[in-house]
């Protein structure tokens, strides 16, 4: 290796005075200037010196080479560039061939261009450990100033190891601006190109109105190549708290476990806490496997402990599902459990199986496309407690239902002249339930609907003088569904909706025990605009009629008499980031919406915002003996390159109160990242108990736990 390239240098010597190369298989050295001494043992290379060997490149002023003890002498400023990145400074050292062992006096060790560390005298061992003595540790910029970084790390000894990525300390002393403020004799730390590590991640300290001031203290075991866990010890006055989160993957899939235990004086003597998994796999034949459980040890205990999974209600599934250009089938079983306060779970529909099959054909006979349909569907009520017609109150409902559905259609669309688009459909459904515990409707109901349908459309397009597109399409539906409606209970239709999705269908109703009957009508119009100056926006007006009311339908679904709710319905982007999405039913008997919602976005580099409003009329049928009207907004602000801000609050207009609000402010820089925030929850039918949390996260960036701050390197002006 060297020894070779040190005979080819001084053969080359004898042929050239400068420039000059040499090379071998495993090493190239060049250099402005060779001398070679007396007696031919030593070289002196100096100008521009630079040695490459398996990846590694090092320069420096000169470099003398002693054949005898095969060694290398070198005059700084030196500095070596290893194969993934990392930099080693010095102004001195004594290396061996390879620069695999040897000493480097007043060296630097940058590693994945975030990390420094700084050390009076650093040994090279095998190529792999690098042994620093009087070291300083910072990911903050130093600029060569006489003040203090913002933070550093400053040990007697530090030992990096490159193979397994890890940097240990001892006699370690956390500086904040030059002032210690922690000590602790030995310390071990990812280096920041390790992704997962052993150890503990940053604390973060959590203070709130019912738990107290506390802590939480993660700690990160891998296993293997696939799996990891992490625990996560949460200590405050008022609780002691073991969090837990499990994650592996699979050739075929993933899952991730999620699971806490406490103990704490708001319920003394009772073991609380959560348990939430899910996954999912691929299997033979294009099937998709998918599991969903989550389970907590009491309704208040998510609300509490302001848990990262609070939701309202909690579903546990499996589902196993395929996906086909021409078919589509789906096996799933469900159990839901409220937490809502007034709602009682054994009056609930808790357990419910689906199963269906949707295929599509395409016979060349007729023509067009004929779709078959198949479900099998059940749900069940804890309760015992049958339905006798004489209850006026219905919460001790304890009916089960099960039904099968059958659905098989055909339908095709033809352009006419003039651009006109024509559309038919023709359908038939049997519905056959089955009910039980309830002494009004127990028995089995069959129902045969068949059903046809015309629609027309008109869509014109037109171009701008701009050079933009603008589409208006008149829309006409002519329907017809026959049969007589049984008297099977309306148990899952009672909440129709009516949106542009479902303009121009045969049925408005969520599920088939409730069909539409008779004839019905429908029109609307569609408008659409593309604009290139970057803008893109929509509309929907559509109406329905129907020869007789449906009393099926509630008040709020805007469906309750022959004509129903004006639909509107609208979109508006920007290329700026502006979204803007609405819909509505405008009833024009009171002059009023009766129902509404609008989301509106803007994201731009410097800030986001968010808005969301909703409103429900009161609607007993839908147990809404109060009208529901809310703001939701959330937002974030850019202060400047460091500095961000965040916010968000939900408002309940009806009531005149707040749900919830949070602020946050979050500070990064190259070298540390810190994150406070502030929330709080107020009382509702959903949350038992106010309650206010505090949270402060303080990470050090440059190490595998704090993440990366390269983005926001400075750079230094003198």
């Amino acid at each position: 290796m060297m020894r070779r390239s040190a005979l080819a240098l001084i053969l080359a010597a004898l042929l050239w005075s400068a420039p000059l190369h040499a090379q071998s298989g495993d090493v190239m050295l060049l250099a402005d200037q060779v001398l070679v001494e007396q007696g031919g043992d030593t070289l002196v290379a100096t100008g521009n010196v630079e040695a490459l060997h398996e990846g590694t490149r090092l320069t420096a002023s000169s470099i003398i080479y002693n054949r005898a003890t095969n060694t290398l002498e070198i005059q700084g400023p030196i500095r070596i560039t290893q194969p993934n990145g990392d930099v080693l400074t010095a102004t001195q050292a004594q290396l061996d061939q390879g620069f695999q062992n040897g000493l480097l006096e007043s060296a630097r060790f940058v590693l994945d261009e975030q990390l420094q560390i700084a050390s009076a005298r650093a040994a090279r061992v095998q190529g792999r450990y690098t042994a620093m003595s009087q070291v300083a540790a910072t990911s903050c910029q130093v600029c060569g100033s006489d003040r203090p970084p913002l933070w550093a790390i400053r040990a007697s000894r530090v030992v990096h190891d490159a193979e397994e990525r890890q940097i240990y300390f001892d006699n370690a002393q956390l500086q904040v601006l030059g002032v210690p403020v922690f000590y602790i004799p030995r310390m071990r730390l990812p280096d920041p190109t390790l992704e997962r590590a052993r150890g503990f991640m940053i604390p973060e300290l959590k203070t709130t109105t019912l738990l107290g001031f506390g802590i939480k203290l993660p700690y990160f075991i891998p296993i293997g190549d696939h799996a990891d866990l992490r625990l996560t010890p949460y200590v405050s006055p008022i609780t002691r708290t073991l969090e837990m989160r499990y994650r592996q993957a699979f050739r075929t899939g993933n899952i991730t476990v999620n699971g806490a235990i406490s103990q704490d004086n708001l319920k003394r003597g009772e073991a609380r806490g959560l348990f939430f998994a899910d996954g999912t796999f691929a299997l033979p034949r294009n099937f998709r496997l998918s599991f969903d459980i989550e389970a907590v040890s009491d309704d208040a205990y998510l609300n509490d402990y302001n848990s990262d999974f609070k939701k309202d209600r909690l579903d546990s599934a499996v589902t196993l599902t395929r996906a086909q250009r021409d078919s589509f089938f789906s096996l799933g079983l469900i159990h839901y459990e409220s937490l809502t306060d007034g709602e009682n779970n054994a009056t609930q529909p808790t357990i419910i199986g689906d199963l269906r099959y949707n295929r599509r054909y395409f016979p060349k006979q007729i023509g067009g496309e004929v779709r078959l349909g198949f479900q099998l569907h059940g749900h069940y009520r804890y309760s015992d407690a049958d339905i006798d017609g004489s209850d006026a109150d219905t919460v001790v409902d304890g009916r089960d239902v099960g039904r099968a559905n059958l659905d098989l259609s055909w339908r095709d669309r033809w352009t006419l002249p003039g651009g006109l688009r024509a559309g038919a459909v023709t359908q038939i459904w049997v519905d056959h339930f089955i009910v039980e515990q309830d002494a009004v409707a127990e028995g089995d109901y069959t129902e045969v609907t068949p059903a046809a349908s015309l629609e027309l459309r008109w869509p014109v397009v037109k171009k701008t003088s701009n050079g933009g597109r603008v589409l208006i399409e008149p829309i006409a539906q002519v329907g017809w569904i026959g049969g007589e409606r049984s008297e099977v209970p309306n148990d899952e239709s009672t909440r129709a909706e009516f949106d542009e999705g479902n303009l121009l269908s045969l049925s408005r109703f969520p599920s088939p025990d409730r069909r539409e009957r008779g004839l019905i009508g429908a029109a609307g119009l569609r408008w659409m605009r593309e604009d290139p100056e970057g803008w893109r926006a929509s509309l929907v007006l559509g109406r329905v009629w129907r020869d007789d009311e449906d009393e099926a339908f509630s008040r709020s679904s805007g469906q309750d008499s022959i004509a129903s709710d004006w639909l509107v319905a609208g979109q508006f982007t920007h290329q700026n980031g502006l979204q803007l999405l609405a819909r509505g039913l405008y009833d024009t008997t009171v002059s009023r919406f009766t129902k509404a919602e609008m989301r509106a976005n803007v994201t731009l580099d410097r800030y986001a915002l968010g808005a969301s409003y909703i409103l429900l009329t009161t609607d007993p049928a839908e147990d809404r003996e109060d009208a529901q009207s809310q703001w939701r907004v959330d937002g974030r602000y850019n202060i400047d390159r460091n500095w961000t801000a965040k916010g968000s609050t939900r408002y309940d207009i009806a009531e005149g109160q707040f749900l919830n609000a949070g602020i946050g402010a979050e500070y990064r820089n190259e070298c540390v990242a810190v994150d406070f925030s502030v929330s709080r929850s107020f009382a509702s039918s959903t949350n038992l108990e106010p309650s206010t949390d505090f949270g402060l996260t303080v990470a050090l960036t440059g190490f595998s736990t704090g993440g990366s701050g390269k983005e926001y390197r400075r750079s230094c002006s003198y």
